[in-house]
């Protein structure tokens, strides 16, 4: 079945993600190696296909509108895989033997990955590598199941049958729109503030979601959700627009709190640090590739483990 004209280009998808995780449509353009007129250019032409504005922009930067964060969330997905039918017809083309198939939760797939593979190809420019990204329980079954070579996954437990390396650390913080009553409150929350509020969260499996959870066991549980989104930037764009707080990884806000566009709010007694590691199937040995993978992943994350 041949493609409907309204599919946008794949450029344009992935300038949008840039967009998203930067939170600038020049420092997107840049990151692509286009001007920023042309990016504009691309997203207007986007915008054109959608019948919707997908960026709003100001003195700040560039952010999602909901509709563009939506198209974002869909597009993740298009995008990584014609990043892995890339990688697949690059390893035909070379014939390597170096084709390493990752797997990453979404937070680290959106805010510490594409560091990685920069840094990747300039050591393994004839390797082939292709990154699936999923919430933190898929990541751990696509390795167990062979479907990937490595995975980057979040949250406190180790699954059976499964070695680990730390490669970041960082911790979970809530933030509230600048807008919420929230934010004009001079002191901190607390645990039992905390658990009464509905929050915008992430879905079930995701290692962010598992971690808060389980900090907060022994203090009784959350409420429901006052709405479960499956991306970064979607959940970001909601607590913006002031749906709720959502309680989120500190890669994942740095940029928006630094622009003002989210605010972080204390919340007494609770610290959730956490580990972000690589796994791979017990006993196993990694090839050479796999063994600068892990190299680049530890020496371009904050607070990485360099240990062996």
């Amino acid at each position: 079945m041949p493609l409907s004209p309204r599919v946008p280009d794949l450029r344009a998808l992935d300038l949008l993600l840039s967009v998203a995780r930067l939170g600038s449509l020049g420092r997107a353009a840049a990151e692509h190696g286009i001007t920023q007129p042309a990016a504009g250019s691309r997203i207007r032409h986007l915008e054109n296909l959608v019948g919707q504005p997908l960026i709003e922009r100001s003195a700040l930067g560039s952010r999602l509108t909901t509709e563009g964060a939506l198209v974002a969330d869909w597009a993740r997905e298009v995008v990584g895989a014609a990043n892995s039918l890339d990688a697949g017809l690059d390893a035909l083309r070379t014939r390597t033997e170096g084709r390493i198939r990752l797997g990453a939760s979404l937070t680290v797939s959106e805010y510490l990955a594409p560091h990685w593979l920069l840094a990747l190809r300039a050591r393994r420019p004839d390797a082939a590598i292709s990154l699936r990204a999923v919430n933190s329980s898929e990541v751990a079954r696509l390795v167990l199941e062979g479907e990937v070579d490595l995975g980057f996954l979040e949250g406190p437990e180790l699954p059976d049958g499964l070695e680990a390396r730390t490669i970041a650390r960082d911790e979970l913080v809530l933030v509230v729109g600048p807008g919420s009553t929230w934010a004009r409150r001079r002191r901190a929350m607390t645990i039992e503030e905390l658990l009464g509020v509905g929050l915008v969260a992430r879905e079930p499996g995701s290692g962010t979601r598992h971690a808060l959870e389980a900090a907060l066991a022994d203090q009784g549980r959350l409420a429901e959700p006052v709405v479960e989104l499956s991306s970064m930037t979607a959940i970001k764009a909601a607590v913006e627009d002031g749906v709720g707080p959502a309680v989120l990884s500190s890669l994942a806000v740095a940029g928006e709190i630094a622009l003002g566009r989210l605010r972080r709010i204390e919340v007494d007694g609770l610290q959730v640090r956490r580990e972000l590691r690589a796994v791979w199937p017990s006993g196993r040995r990694h090839s050479p590739v796999l063994r600068d993978v892990l190299a680049v992943a530890v020496e371009r994350s904050p607070d990485g483990d360099d240990e062996e």
